[in-house]
Protein backbone atom coordinates (compact mmCIF):
# COMPACT_ATOMS: atom_id res chain seq x y z
CA UNK A 1 0.00 0.00 0.00
CA UNK A 2 1.79 3.55 -1.14
CA UNK A 3 0.38 6.39 0.93
CA UNK A 4 1.12 9.94 -0.92
CA UNK A 5 3.37 12.53 0.19
CA UNK A 6 2.97 15.86 -1.74
CA UNK A 7 6.02 17.23 -2.42
CA UNK A 8 7.59 20.53 -3.72
CA UNK A 9 10.94 20.25 -5.68
CA UNK A 10 12.49 23.85 -4.93
CA UNK A 11 14.95 25.46 -7.94
CA UNK A 12 18.28 24.11 -6.42
CA UNK A 13 16.94 20.37 -6.84
CA UNK A 14 15.58 20.78 -10.55
CA UNK A 15 17.49 17.77 -12.44
CA UNK A 16 17.62 15.52 -9.45
CA UNK A 17 15.75 12.43 -8.90
CA UNK A 18 12.88 12.32 -6.56
CA UNK A 19 13.25 10.08 -3.24
CA UNK A 20 12.71 6.08 -4.36
CA UNK A 21 13.03 3.16 -2.61
CA UNK A 22 16.35 1.04 -4.36
CA UNK A 23 14.67 -2.50 -3.97
CA UNK A 24 10.72 -3.84 -3.95
CA UNK A 25 11.43 -4.94 -0.03
CA UNK A 26 13.40 -1.82 1.21
CA UNK A 27 11.87 0.62 3.84
CA UNK A 28 13.97 3.59 3.59
CA UNK A 29 13.92 6.10 0.45
CA UNK A 30 16.94 7.16 -0.74
CA UNK A 31 17.43 11.16 -0.04
CA UNK A 32 19.46 13.24 -2.55
CA UNK A 33 22.23 15.91 -1.98
CA UNK A 34 20.78 19.15 -3.63
CA UNK A 35 24.17 21.32 -3.07
CA UNK A 36 24.79 23.35 -6.06
CA UNK A 37 28.98 23.40 -5.16
CA UNK A 38 30.58 19.97 -3.28
CA UNK A 39 30.56 20.73 0.50
CA UNK A 40 33.73 19.62 2.49
CA UNK A 41 33.16 17.67 5.39
CA UNK A 42 36.17 17.16 7.56
CA UNK A 43 36.85 14.47 10.47
CA UNK A 44 34.75 15.18 13.16
CA UNK A 45 33.08 17.89 10.99
CA UNK A 46 29.16 18.78 10.66
CA UNK A 47 27.39 20.01 7.84
CA UNK A 48 23.69 20.78 6.61
CA UNK A 49 22.83 19.49 3.40
CA UNK A 50 20.23 20.56 1.70
CA UNK A 51 17.55 18.26 -0.63
CA UNK A 52 15.69 20.40 -2.61
CA UNK A 53 12.36 18.86 -0.97
CA UNK A 54 9.94 20.07 0.76
CA UNK A 55 6.92 17.84 1.70
CA UNK A 56 3.21 17.81 3.29
CA UNK A 57 2.98 14.43 5.22
CA UNK A 58 -0.56 13.01 6.06
CA UNK A 59 -1.98 13.35 8.98
CA UNK A 60 -0.52 10.84 11.92
CA UNK A 61 2.63 10.40 9.71
CA UNK A 62 5.88 11.37 10.41
CA UNK A 63 9.69 10.79 8.33
CA UNK A 64 12.05 9.48 9.77
CA UNK A 65 15.52 10.53 8.53
CA UNK A 66 18.12 8.10 8.73
CA UNK A 67 21.57 7.04 7.85
CA UNK A 68 22.65 4.87 5.19
CA UNK A 69 25.04 2.00 6.27
CA UNK A 70 26.83 2.12 2.59
CA UNK A 71 28.44 5.59 4.43
CA UNK A 72 28.70 4.66 7.82
CA UNK A 73 31.04 1.78 7.01
CA UNK A 74 32.81 3.05 4.35
CA UNK A 75 33.31 6.75 5.30
CA UNK A 76 32.11 7.18 9.00
CA UNK A 77 28.99 9.73 7.87
CA UNK A 78 25.95 9.84 10.20
CA UNK A 79 23.43 11.68 11.17
CA UNK A 80 24.11 12.97 14.49
CA UNK A 81 20.36 13.27 15.07
CA UNK A 82 19.37 9.99 13.83
CA UNK A 83 16.50 9.32 13.16
CA UNK A 84 15.57 12.54 12.76
CA UNK A 85 12.04 13.86 12.17
CA UNK A 86 9.54 15.35 9.73
CA UNK A 87 6.62 16.23 11.55
CA UNK A 88 3.32 16.63 9.43
CA UNK A 89 2.74 20.10 9.77
CA UNK A 90 6.28 20.83 8.54
CA UNK A 91 6.67 22.78 5.41
CA UNK A 92 10.34 23.84 5.13
CA UNK A 93 13.03 22.15 3.59
CA UNK A 94 14.21 18.81 4.16
CA UNK A 95 17.75 19.07 5.16
CA UNK A 96 19.81 16.35 6.45
CA UNK A 97 22.60 16.84 9.43
CA UNK A 98 25.26 14.74 8.34
CA UNK A 99 28.60 13.68 11.16
CA UNK A 100 31.81 12.76 9.39
CA UNK A 101 33.22 10.12 12.48
CA UNK A 102 35.79 9.09 9.93
CA UNK A 103 39.45 9.65 9.91
CA UNK A 104 39.26 11.49 6.00
CA UNK A 105 37.24 14.06 4.77
CA UNK A 106 34.66 13.32 3.10
CA UNK A 107 33.06 15.62 -0.03
CA UNK A 108 29.41 15.95 -0.61
CA UNK A 109 28.62 16.17 -4.14
CA UNK A 110 25.37 16.62 -5.81
CA UNK A 111 23.08 13.76 -6.70
CA UNK A 112 24.58 11.80 -4.34
CA UNK A 113 21.85 9.64 -1.55
CA UNK A 114 22.58 11.40 1.40
CA UNK A 115 20.60 9.87 3.89
CA UNK A 116 17.22 7.76 3.81
CA UNK A 117 13.55 8.71 4.63
CA UNK A 118 11.37 5.66 6.19
CA UNK A 119 7.47 6.89 6.56
CA UNK A 120 6.24 5.84 9.95
CA UNK A 121 2.98 5.77 11.91
CA UNK A 122 2.89 8.19 14.95
CA UNK A 123 0.35 7.39 18.26
CA UNK A 124 -0.01 10.22 20.32
CA UNK A 125 0.81 9.78 24.17
CA UNK A 126 -1.53 10.92 26.79
CA UNK A 127 0.09 11.42 30.21
CA UNK A 128 -1.63 10.53 33.52
CA UNK A 129 0.45 11.20 36.23
CA UNK A 130 -0.28 8.53 39.23
CA UNK A 131 1.03 7.64 43.15
CA UNK A 132 2.75 4.79 42.27
CA UNK A 133 3.75 1.55 39.48
CA UNK A 134 3.48 -1.48 39.36
CA UNK A 135 6.69 -3.93 40.61
CA UNK A 136 8.84 -5.69 37.67
CA UNK A 137 11.51 -7.90 37.83
CA UNK A 138 14.03 -4.92 36.47
CA UNK A 139 12.28 -2.39 38.30
CA UNK A 140 14.31 0.77 38.98
CA UNK A 141 17.63 -0.57 37.47
CA UNK A 142 19.49 1.62 35.23
CA UNK A 143 21.78 1.31 32.46
CA UNK A 144 23.17 -1.72 32.54
CA UNK A 145 21.08 -2.97 34.93
CA UNK A 146 20.31 -6.61 32.70
CA UNK A 147 23.57 -7.36 32.26
CA UNK A 148 24.27 -7.07 29.34
CA UNK A 149 27.23 -5.85 28.15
Amino acid sequence: MSIPILVRRLPHAEGLPLPSYATDGAAGMDLIAAVQDPVTVGPGGRALIPTGLTIALPPGYELQIRPRSGLALRHGITLPNSPGTIDEDYRGEIGVIILNTGTETFVVERGVRIAQAVLAPVSRAAWREVDSLDVTARDAGGFGSTGVS
